[in-house]
């Protein structure tokens, strides 16, 4: 019976993209009714926000326009703002662009030192926890957890608005999560001794904006390139991953051509915009050239596979979620929300549907599996309901030296276990980049 009622509900959301009733029956059923179910855990975990509230908050939004939907998340996330001043009005600097007073803030963070990195994003009852067993923590350190707390969770709402981007209101709210997550690295970074600093580099057409991290002092250090999807972010990408500030690795995180604040659609052509951000990271003074691994998450481990395959460059490679084939197939857009459609069309710059059909088509990597040489690690939850499980599957079959992991009962990018498959990644990347470590 569960499988008929999810078969049913897909089959009445394409119903609505196709009809273009999607906007009436959001008023109807909730703007969660139209979203992967794994939307609320990706972003829940990415805040360390409740994740019943959330849904609850993600539910209570009747219309994806951008009125409604922004200015819904926009107010959320100025709650956590002005919380800042309630926990300690010292951390609060109108002059400031972003309100924030980061000296102050990191001042009083800094008997936590390090341990920051695990009390940012943890849920409320952890993080309490947490705070209760630490002996570093007076009043005002209390009080600046509670601040940092605040601009995470801030930018994480204003992601939510920004989601799936395209629009002005969306794109305004794309750059109050990124001004925000800008001011958290100047927060942090000292705290964990990392330089975490903006990268801009010319491609063909167009401007990656990224960040690197890279542990303090003089010397190269191995890299993982790290891209993410559709409309994924560069802060979600981040956040999780400074844990592991003490792994000697150093980090590009970067956007998937196409989406938010690139020029140019995502095309065949986009392999290009890797080939060049690899060859400008390898010539950084903190870089080893001959140590470079690159992780996708998502659409993005499209582009992990796609450049295992091409570039000689890399020494390891991790594909978690990635669509290859299957994905790419008519029949696979069954239950994808009108939102998503659109957002895949702005991507690609496809015009109808059958434009994007025959944009994604173009993208298949099925007869590419057999050119990967170097050791791929593909990850997926083994019921993706949003891309298809046997594209993973296929891939790890089809490579020469991959290893396949899919967690049980979980869906698409493995969200529930995603803990797990970041330390598992970590761990085999060092192995393979790191082996004298």
């Amino acid at each position: 019976m569960p499988h008929l009622k999810d078969a049913l509900r897909r089959v009445f959301i394409t119903a609505c993209m196709l009809t273009r009733t999607t906007e009436l029956a959001t008023r109807w059923l909730g703007a969660g009714f139209f979203l992967p179910a794994l939307f609320v855990l990706r972003y829940a975990s990415m805040g360390g926000l409740d994740r019943q509230a959330f849904a609850a908050q993600l539910q209570s939004v009747r219309s994806f326009k951008d009125d409604a939907w922004c200015g819904h998340w926009h107010a959320l996330a100025q709650a956590h703002i002005e919380a800042i001043a309630a926990a300690s009005p010292r951390f609060v600097d109108p002059s400031a662009a972003t309100g924030l007073n980061l000296n102050a803030l990191r001042e009083a963070l800094a008997p936590l030192g390090q341990r920051v990195a695990t009390l940012m994003s943890m849920s409320e009852a952890d993080a309490q926890r947490a705070l209760a067993a630490e002996p570093a923590a007076s009043p005002e350190t209390r009080a600046a957890v509670v601040a940092l707390r605040c601009v995470v969770k801030a930018v994480t709402y204003h992601q939510v608005g920004a989601f799936p981007g395209g629009s002005e209101a969306r794109m305004a709210a794309y750059a109050r999560s990124r001004s925000l997550f800008h001011a958290l690295t100047e927060v942090v970074g000292p705290l964990l001794g990392l330089q975490i600093e903006r990268e801009r580099i010319e491609v063909a057409g167009d401007v990656v904006e990224g960040y690197l991290v890279t542990p303090h002092g003089s010397g190269r250090h191995p890299l993982a390139i790290i891209t993410n999807g559709l409309e994924g972010t560069v802060q979600e990408l981040a956040i999780p991953l400074l844990k592991y500030h003490d792994s000697g690795m150093a980090v590009f995180v970067m956007e998937m051509p196409g989406t938010y604040a690139y020029r140019q659609p995502m095309s065949l052509a986009s392999e290009g915009v890797y080939r060049d951000v690899i060859a400008h990271l390898r010539g950084h003074p903190h870089i080893d050239p001959h140590r470079l691994g690159f992780v996708g998450v998502s659409f993005g481990g499209h582009w992990a596979a796609r450049m295992a395959a091409s570039s000689p460059y890399l020494r390891c490679v991790v594909a978690c979620g990635a669509p290859t084939h299957r994905s790419f197939m008519p029949h696979s857009t069954i239950g994808i929300p009108d939102i998503i459609i659109q957002a895949l069309r702005t991507t690609t710059g496809a015009t109808t549907l059958m434009g994007l059909g025959l944009k994604l088509k173009a993208l298949s990597l099925r007869h590419r599996y057999g050119q990967i040489q170097v050791p791929l690690l593909v990850i997926n939850g083994d019921r993706d309901t949003l891309l298809s499980t046997q594209d993973s599957v296929d891939l790890a079959a089809g490579a020469v030296n991959a290893t396949l992991k899919l967690y049980p009962h979980d869906d698409h990018c493995a969200m529930a276990h995603y803990q797990e498959w970041l330390d598992l990644s970590q761990a085999w990347m060092r192995q393979i980049l790191m082996p004298d470590a």
